[in-house]
């Protein structure tokens, strides 16, 4: 559904895209991660329309989203970071325009919009002015215009940004409904265990790149988990080793005779993931060569 290829995008003499790759397929939740400036926030303004790439390929569905913008973005629900709504105005009637925007009309118009409504938990609200509502109803609101008209592609920027524990229980299950009808999502977050909850597929970014792309099971295999053990007849009442195979390690501890009150396995989280990449992504820069000045 969303193709991206070698997009290339400067300000000045400060590249925020350098070559950014990421293909997301019907029905993939991917969870686009990494720090600030990775390039996250310029992606979403590319595909959105928002800023031109200098270099790069993007297709959305069928369409060369560079070359026939406005047929590609007919295809885009977006619910950005910073808060888009019209504050003076209902939940509904917001929604209402956003509808009229994605072609939705009459009774097909306000069957969606019940839709969403109850989706996000937003009808109780649904004719209270957007201004008045609490941070929380705000967020579900903004995903709400996203998901108006059922999209096949979602690009939602940090929806649960300062979101309560309603919020974030309502969108992440929408979002989950959603790409189980087949809709292709994009889902940056700073918020790690939302991408375990999603069941998503991982895009790290760092200096305009993708440098990691996969499932989490994929990307962690290699990584140590931990192996907590507490023993009663010790004085070293708990070890923790790391480890890649606990089963052997736990073997290991058994044959030496020593008798465990408790054992834990932690699996490598996605914590790990991150700084494991991010680390490895460091030292690489370190040994690139420097440009030298003439």
């Amino acid at each position: 559904m969303l193709t991206a290829e070698g997009l290339v995008k400067s300000y000045g003499r400060r590249r925020a895209l350098d070559g950014f790759d990421l293909t997301v397929a019907p029905g993939e939740i991917v969870g686009l991660i990494g720090h600030n400036g990775a390039g996250k926030t310029t992606f979403v303004e590319i595909v959105t329309g928002l800023v031109p790439p200098d270099a790069g390929r993007m297709r959305i569905g069928p369409h060369d989203a560079l070359r026939a913008g406005r047929a590609a973005r007919r295809l885009l629900g977006v619910a950005p970071q910073e808060l888009a709504l019209y504050g003076s105005v209902t939940v509904r009637e917001n929604l209402r325009l956003l509808a009229g925007l994605a072609g939705l009309r009459g009774r097909r118009r306000d069957t969606e919009i019940a839709r969403v409504l109850d989706e996000l938990h937003l009808a109780a609200v649904a004719d209270r002015p957007v201004g008045i509502l609490s941070g929380g109803q705000r967020r579900r609101v903004q995903a709400a215009t996203a998901m108006v008209g059922s999209p096949p592609l979602l690009l939602l920027d940090e929806p649960t940004a300062g979101a309560d524990p309603e919020t974030r229980s309502a969108l992440l299950a929408a979002v989950k409904a959603r790409a189980e009808a087949g809709a292709a999502v994009v889902y940056t977050t700073h918020y790690l265990p939302e991408l375990v909850d999603l069941d998503a597929t991982l895009a790290l970014a760092r200096d305009g790149r993708v440098i990691a792309r996969g499932t989490q099971e994929e990307l962690t295999r290699h990584l140590p988990g931990e192996l907590r053990v507490t023993f009663a007849d010790s004085t070293e009442p708990e070890l923790r080793l790391p480890t890649t195979d606990p089963g052997a390690d736990l073997a290991a501890l058994l044959a030496a005779g020593r008798t465990p009150v408790s054992v834990d396995i932690r699996r490598p989280s996605l914590d790990d993931l991150y700084h494991s990449l991010e680390a490895a992504a460091i030292e690489k820069k370190k040994t690139e060569p420097r440009d030298v000045a003439a």
